[in-house]
């Protein structure tokens, strides 16, 4: 994938020129594209898209529709990786299996304008944690071989996925190693409570 991305030898394709290609009016008119690429340029996403850029990415994405209930990514799993999600509507709850308890543990809820599944997409190692839907939920998903699409029709508009997608992953490592330096402080202190009151 990043070979597509880096290793073209010809100039680009000026944007122009794709984004009012068929893309775009396989696109027109639909309000589910519109919102997700609404989403893809508003300034948490990160992306930088304009919108012409961002209905672009959205005509590789197919929609879909996931039932409450619905576990659509399971921690652990090696098989389904190659795909990430854009959520439109309804929450999802991500979960993670600690060894220390019997049951997983809620690690967060995303709402609409949430990637889920970014890091299986571009590594394809498995999933990191598990996301049901929390309600029902309507999505657009990318795969990894309409990524791959993109990118070669695209390079342009394919670094500036890539790089939105690395930066969202870089945001939420950093957010994951915050909570865990929160965690080994609270656990010193508890200790330290505990060898107050039980010294030896």
């Amino acid at each position: 994938m990043l070979e597509k991305l880096f290793g073209r030898s010809k100039p680009a394709d000026p944007p122009d020129s794709v984004l009012t290609g068929e893309r775009l009016r396989a696109v027109e008119g639909s309000a589910s594209a519109e919102m997700a690429a609404q989403y893809l340029c508003a300034p948490t996403a990160l992306m930088q898209f304009t919108m012409d850029e961002a209905l672009f990415v959205v005509s590789y994405m197919a929609p879909r529709k996931i039932p409450m209930g619905t576990t659509f990514i399971r921690e652990g799993d090696k098989r389904d990786t190659g795909f990430m999600l854009l959520v439109l509507d309804g929450e999802v709850t991500v979960e993670n299996v600690v060894v220390s308890r019997t049951s997983p543990v809620t690690v967060t809820v995303l709402g609409p304008g949430s990637l889920i599944g970014e890091m299986g997409l571009l590594d394809g190692e498995p999933r990191s944690a598990s996301c049901t839907a929390s309600t029902d939920v309507r999505c657009a998903t990318l795969t990894r071989d309409a990524l791959e699409k993109l990118i070669d029709e695209n390079p342009q508009i394919g670094a500036k996925l890539m790089m939105a997608v690395s930066l969202r992953i870089a945001e939420r490592l950093r957010d994951s190693a915050d909570k865990l330096k929160m965690y080994a402080q609270l656990t010193q202190a508890m200790q330290q409570e505990i060898d107050r009151l039980m010294p030896t």
